[in-house]
């Protein structure tokens, strides 16, 4: 059963690494969904009642301002999960999680969740190193916001989206990449057409499809290197 399992949720990598015995305990519980972008998953304050696990997708962590403003903390894709932290008891959000790019995700109640890690110490040893994990990223990217500009962020965020979704191919509106970066819509369309104008990437109608991941790493600010190739994943034991 848990091979069968793993077959069905293989592009996660959070759950192709726990144990064979701790997918077995969540059996029939883990379901199969589809998210359209643009999708609230939770608003700040909600009570975490569904743990989601990327298997295409991408999901947006923002912190909301007092004036309907938001801004992106950490994004979550095939190498983790939202709503982990349930497994050690409930929990609310912090933040707006938000269906960045749609697709497939697998989800468990988190009642359920948090009964079977009760029992588990392997997989409560994950949830806390992730959170962890989460918790460096959203420092990392905080820093990023604060000292680089929009264009080497842009980059940054490309290869961070075509990274955690597997693919090079990104259905992103340029206002949806706007609010993302906290900037100007026209701004974004500036920095998306020298981009283009390099070879970098492809934009049409809300398409981005990446041509040059070597690049955009080039264009891309230090933090691309930080948060894909040191330490972040190696704490958890996969890489983003």
């Amino acid at each position: 059963m848990a091979d069968s399992l793993i077959q069905s949720h293989s592009d996660n990598r959070l759950l192709t690494a726990l144990p064979s015995a701790t997918l077995a305990q969540m059996g029939g519980d883990l379901r199969q969904i589809s998210m359209a972008q643009g999708v609230v998953i939770y608003q700040p304050g909600d009570a975490v009642d569904d743990v989601y696990f990327p298997q295409t997708g991408l999901i947006s962590l923002l912190i909301v301002t007092r004036d309907g403003g938001s801004i992106e903390t950490s994004t979550v894709g095939r190498e983790g999960a939202l709503g982990l932290q349930c497994g050690l008891g409930p929990r609310r959000s912090f933040t707006r999680a938000t269906t960045q790019i749609g697709g497939r995700f697998s989800a468990i109640r988190a009642e359920r969740f948090e009964r079977i890690a009760l029992g588990d110490a392997p997989l409560r040893a994950m949830i806390a190193r992730y959170t962890e994990v989460l918790w460096a990223e959203a420092q990392q990217v905080a820093a990023c916001n604060a000292a680089h500009d929009a264009a080497s962020r842009l980059a940054r965020w490309l290869l961070q989206c075509a990274d955690r979704t597997g693919s090079d191919k990104l259905a992103l509106t340029q206002d949806f990449l706007a609010q993302m970066l906290n900037v100007r819509r026209t701004t974004v369309t500036l920095l998306a057409q020298a981009l283009q104008r390099k070879g970098l990437i492809k934009y049409s109608r809300g398409q981005i499809a990446v041509l040059s991941r070597a690049g955009l790493e080039q264009q891309a600010c230090e933090c691309h290197h930080v948060l894909h190739h040191d330490k972040l994943p190696q704490t958890i034991g996969v890489k983003l």
